[in-house]
């Protein structure tokens, strides 16, 4: 064999080498809205690297994800809360495993309309008593509110049932996990909910970090005060803990039956690697410590079955460092009851 054609069949030989050692094939992943502009941030970083694999991001909110999730029907479902024990039934009685991972943290914001200029923090308690079932049809007013606040309607904004962000919002501030009034404009795509509350002065709605970071030039954000002063959602107000209690985790479930696929695995190492969080921030989002990062890694690995979270579906003021077991341990002891 003469030199040249040799080392063209080398070439050849080392090039299908390289290619079969790139994961191929197919993933699906459904569920948050709130998830959906992360994972298709990291879907899109982990396709340049991985061409031979199609990751199809899809939102139908939390709760519609998990319905489709435990169904069999798609490999991840995306979170803004811990999956519900009747979630976790439905699982079962399906025969899909799953394993939790979390991921990144979110500052849930309430905003308002940038013509608004009387309001600039409200407190928790103001907040459930916009919010609570008893304010259906009687609390429709600024002026309601505050005595401060002018002599206007009030319209509301916000998610829909089937999204988690409605059920932590109203456990954390109603009280009562899915408790809430009905007669607000609603949708499980925050983007409806946006331009909404973007057209309207009079608005009042709230949603995940990054809908309001993509339309800042749009909205005003809101500080909350829970006690102890005004915050507005940050990194740092997340980090430190004040930003209470609309701080919350975002979760990966992984169907452990697509778990071994190269594919998946290849897209969680990714989706979990230090070097991703840059997409966490750019989105919006807080990065888990990298520590947490590598202990979440981990428990992919090792396939941990199963919620951490004891299967409830919110937490109240959760910021948690997940290699940290004292944390997790008061994690569970928070957890409505």
């Amino acid at each position: 064999m003469n030199t040249s054609l040799c080392v063209s069949l080398c070439a050849a030989l080392a090039l299908i080498a390289c290619s079969a050692e790139k994961p191929r094939g197919t993933i699906t992943i459904d569920g948050s809205d709130t998830v959906y502009p992360l994972t298709k941030a990291m879907a899109d970083a982990f396709r340049q690297a991985n061409p031979g694999v199609q990751v199809n991001v899809a939102f139908s909110g939390t709760g519609g994800g998990f319905r489709k999730f435990c169904a069999g029907q798609v490999d991840i479902e995306d979170a803004s809360r811990p999956i519900k024990a009747a979630e976790a039934e439905q699982c079962l009685r399906q025969n899909v495993e799953y394993i939790e991972l979390a991921m990144a943290f979110d500052s849930l914001s309430v905003v308002v309309n940038p013509e608004n200029n009387f309001v600039n923090c409200l407190t928790v308690q103001e907040l459930k008593s916009i919010w609570q079932p008893s304010a259906e049809g009687t609390i429709n007013n600024w002026h309601q509110i505050r005595a401060s606040f002018p002599d206007r309607p009030l319209n509301l904004f916000g998610p829909g049932r089937d999204n988690g962000t409605f059920d932590y919002f109203t456990a954390a501030v109603v009280g009562t996990e899915s408790s809430s009034r009905s007669d607000y404009q609603q949708s499980t795509d925050y983007t409806v909910v946006e331009r909404g509350i973007a057209a309207d002065p009079n608005a009042l709605g709230y949603f995940g970090y990054a809908y309001y970071q993509a339309n800042q030039s749009r909205l005003k954000l809101i500080a909350v005060d829970s006690g102890r002063g005004c915050v507005t959602p940050s990194a740092q107000s997340v980090a430190d803990r004040t930003y209470h209690p609309l701080s919350r985790p975002l979760l990966l479930y992984i169907n452990k039956a697509a778990a071994d696929r190269p594919a998946i695995k290849a897209f969680v190492h990714f989706y979990l690697s230090p070097e991703s969080t840059v997409n966490v921030t750019k989105i919006g989002y807080v990065p888990l410590p990298t520590a947490s990062l590598a202990e979440q890694t981990q428990r992919f690995d090792e396939g941990v079955l199963g919620s951490g979270l004891g299967g409830h579906g919110s937490v109240l003021g959760l910021n948690l460092d997940w290699s940290n077991p004292e944390d997790q341990e008061k994690v569970k002891n928070e957890l409505l009851q």
